[in-house]
């Protein structure tokens, strides 16, 4: 598998979403960090080696105590979720629901950075 194009993941964060962005980098060939005006971050994700395994995460622990992550690391305790291996931590490592992000990359940051806007 190619990497993903994090750089383009990281235009998207900086262009398109300035009103909660405050700033992007790109720590490694598959990773992406990006700053939130709240002091929260959203952290991106790519496997090398594992095919199309992925996580976008946003990290409010230290905030509110809350986590929500979107991945699909085939955690046997979620296989009862209809869109396994993809779940959803929603609010909680340990409350997870089905995940019905995008497979493409650019497309489910968008979708994860809405929902990030829309929660914040």
């Amino acid at each position: 598998m190619s990497p993903v194009n994090v750089e383009q993941l990281r235009a998207i964060a900086e262009i398109e979403v300035t009103d909660i962005v405050i700033a992007a980098w790109v720590p490694g060939l598959n990773a992406l960090r990006i700053i939130l005006r709240d002091g929260s971050f959203v952290d991106v994700w790519y496997s090398l080696k594992l095919t199309d395994r992925y996580i976008y995460h946003w990290e409010r622990h230290p905030i509110d105590g809350t986590i929500y992550r979107h991945d699909n690391a085939p955690h046997r305790r979620w296989q009862a979720v209809r869109t396994f291996p993809n779940h959803f931590h929603d609010g909680y490592e340990d409350q997870v629901r089905e995940s019905h992000i995008s497979a493409d990359p650019e497309s489910a940051l968008r979708e994860f950075l809405d929902f990030v806007r829309a929660n914040l």
